[in-house]
């Protein structure tokens, strides 16, 4: 057994992962991954024989996501394999407790790869490089057959006047184009988290994309938007754009349209912005909730702009 459990899991879902990983496994160490605000996550290293090894270990108990999506552990097995067809470094999908049977509540194991996560780049138009490649990258796979689809989190119609903006009649002008008639178009293999939050690095190079629970089918623009309103909160307007611009670098026949972005940005109300705790975690330190509201309401002028422009 592990000589040290450090925020680790239930003795419980430990014997499981000794099961799954098989006999002549030696458990060395086990700790609580940073980062995991909606699962628990554990990196568990491992000898096999004389061989070092690490995996990760993620247990869904976060009793609201599960009443709306009581599938998690089977989704994200199921994507972690679709993902590694894409061509980038992805976790390896080892075992799934798809009811919680073993584990008490559902749960995934999986290898765990190299890297970390960087929210300070030291070369900001190389580092958006990366991550537009890479999302190019999951979107240049098809799919086919994969059984998620798209679905908006948030109904438009039900998001109310936000007394938080200095720009509430904007964003009800938002929420009025968000539930208008879609652009028409094809269906793309989708990480539908994709932020700098969930790309591992080494040196200047992506190393791997993480946290696929969420993938599914549908259009491109959705990843795009979510990681541009990431990157809005973080920076600011101008590097949410820059990174539009060398996305469209890498992915053969996007065409931009405003509305996904606008869908995106009304997709993660849920009363006031917050600073997303993830971000602090991996060191972005200095945001507030003040800054993040502000930042919110310059990236909804700008995308409001941009789809009048498209509109004339």
């Amino acid at each position: 057994m592990a000589t040290n459990q450090k925020g680790g899991p239930p003795l419980k879902a430990v014997e499981w992962v000794y099961e799954t990983l098989g006999i002549g496994t030696e458990l060395v160490n086990i700790e609580q991954l940073a980062g995991g605000t909606s699962s628990h996550l554990s990196d568990i290293r491992y000898k096999t024989g004389n061989v070092d090894r690490a995996c990760v270990l993620r247990l869904f108990t976060k009793a609201e996501w599960l009443a709306m999506e009581p599938d998690l552990a089977d989704h994200e097995a199921a994507s972690l394999l679709e993902a590694a067809k894409t061509g980038l470094a992805v976790p390896g999908m080892l075992a799934f407790d798809a009811n919680g049977e073993q584990c008490g509540v559902p749960a995934v194991l999986m290898t765990k790869i190299a890297g970390s996560v960087v929210l300070q780049p030291d070369n900001e138009d190389e580092w958006l490089e990366g991550l537009a490649a890479a999302l190019a990258k999951i979107h240049s796979h098809g799919a086919a057959g994969f059984q998620w689809e798209y679905f908006s989190y948030n109904q438009a119609r039900s998001l109310e006047r936000p007394a938080w903006s200095d720009h509430p009649a904007e964003w009800m002008q938002a929420f009025s184009i968000a539930r208008g008639a879609r652009p028409s178009v094809e269906s793309c293999f989708l990480h539908r988290d994709f932020h700098p939050a969930n790309v591992l690095w080494e040196g200047k190079k992506v190393s791997g994309v993480v946290d696929w629970v969420n993938a599914c089918r549908g259009p491109a623009g959705v990843d795009v938007g979510h990681c541009r309103l990431n990157l809005a909160q973080l920076y600011g307007t101008e590097t949410a754009d820059r990174f539009l611009e060398a996305y469209m670098r890498h992915a053969d026949g996007f065409s931009y349209r405003a509305y996904w972005d606008i869908l995106a940005l009304t997709d993660i109300l849920d009363g006031p912005p917050m600073v997303y705790p993830g971000w602090e975690t991996f060191g972005m330190t200095g945001l507030t909730d003040e800054l993040i509201r502000q930042r919110l309401d310059a990236y909804l002028l700008s995308l409001l702009g941009r789809f009048e422009l498209e509109s004339t």
